[in-house]
């Protein structure tokens, strides 16, 4: 190989570094013009749930870094659980109160610095230090948004005498079997405690006997499902063309539909309503600038990204000044502004200790194996 041949595919990087160093003695070509590879940073990694991967959510993040994030979209918080403890490198989680703790029991997460936040100031004061976003003494998850999980019906095609006794019952009703959707969750669970009477809290701290008690009317409400679904805008569709007739549901799905002109309602159930508040975690397993990271979750907690929440999506959101700038007919069509208030009124989805947890997920493993 001639030298100027050696310095031409060197500059292409096309030969080993040993070979570089080899052929630099042979050549005499100094070591210093030998081009060095730069380190390509890593893009940020996020894990999101469907539909939240909208550049709407993170706006003042693409200026600042040149790209959007990377994305793995997950259904549940247990499968995205496993996928990092399984050597997934992500650097941004979106989990729930309920969930974010078997990421810190996990050794996942780190703490999140707020001072490194410009819209921390504007979330709302009691969302700063709730349970779930603070864990052993650590803010570990910044609050988003938040919502509820209840029951989308059509006011069209369900009997006279559910509109007037709104109950999750339904679920069990035979007369809607087939007509059905429940989300594919452990809640459900939870769901089946309230109907078997126990309290609000009890439903998250069922004993065997208790949990194991619920079993014949989750196998009902399978048998009664026509699809347990993982993505909402499956009963989105399902319920707009008459499929089904009632879904466990977000408010997301009863304001697209009311949009479409769909005769729906959200249900009142007079068991209660359950609510969520999720948000963002950083998890020490990802590869990205943590600068990187702090960016996405400001943009997150920005004003302009709650106004994007609470007109496209029809959820709350963490930041008090999402309210001032949203459409206020959108906020009036919300009926709610506070969060706090909205969150104590409902009945608030609450972790499970990780042992019992487990057995929620078996059971719900089992009694769905029911539809396959």
């Amino acid at each position: 190989m001639s030298k100027l041949k050696f310095i031409d595919r060197m500059a292409q990087g096309k030969i080993s570094r040993r070979d570089m160093l080899r052929g630099a003695a042979a050549f005499g070509v100094g070591v210093t013009i030998m081009p060095t590879r730069p380190r390509a940073e890593s893009v940020l990694t996020c894990m999101e749930w469907s539909g939240y991967d909208a550049d709407a959510f993170y706006k003042s993040y693409v200026p600042k870094h040149g790209k959007a994030p990377n994305f793995s979209i997950f259904s549940t918080e247990e499968e995205a659980l496993q996928k990092v403890m399984g050597g997934f490198n992500a650097d941004v989680m979106h989990p729930c109160t309920y969930s974010v703790g078997y990421f810190v029991e996990a050794g996942l997460t780190k703490p999140i610095d707020t001072a490194r936040l410009s819209n921390w100031k504007d979330v709302f004061e009691p969302l700063k230090v709730g349970n779930g976003v603070v864990v052993n003494g650590d803010v570990v998850m910044v609050p988003a948004d938040w919502g509820n999980s209840g029951i989308a019906y059509r006011t069209d095609l369900v009997e006279p005498d559910y509109a007037a006794n709104e109950s999750w019952s339904i679920f069990t009703d035979d007369r809607y079997a087939g007509k059905l959707s429940m989300s594919d969750t452990e809640a459900a669970a939870e769901i089946v405690g309230l109907l078997l009477g126990y309290d609000k809290q009890k439903i998250f701290e069922m004993s065997d006997e208790e949990l194991e008690a619920t079993r014949p009317m989750l196998e009902k409400i399978v048998r009664n499902s026509r699809f347990l679904w993982k993505d909402n805008t499956e009963i989105n569709q399902a319920l707009a063309s008459g499929e089904i007739v009632a879904a466990y549901a977000w408010n997301e799905t009863v304001k697209s539909l009311k949009e479409q002109g769909i005769p729906v309602k959200y249900a009142n159930p007079k068991e209660g309503i359950f609510t969520w508040l999720c948000g963002l975690t950083l998890l020490n397993k990802g590869k990205a600038d943590e600068a990187a990271a702090y960016d996405f979750l400001d943009a997150w907690l920005s004003p302009e990204t709650g106004k994007y929440m609470i007109e496209s999506y029809g959820y709350g959101h963490s930041n008090r000044k999402a309210f001032e700038v949203a459409d206020p007919k959108q906020v009036e069509a919300l009926g709610i502004t506070d969060p706090v208030k909205h969150l104590d009124n409902g009945i608030l989805f609450q972790p499970v200790e990780s042992k019992r947890n487990a057995k929620y997920v078996k059971l719900w493993e089992e009694v769905k194996a029911l539809k396959q």
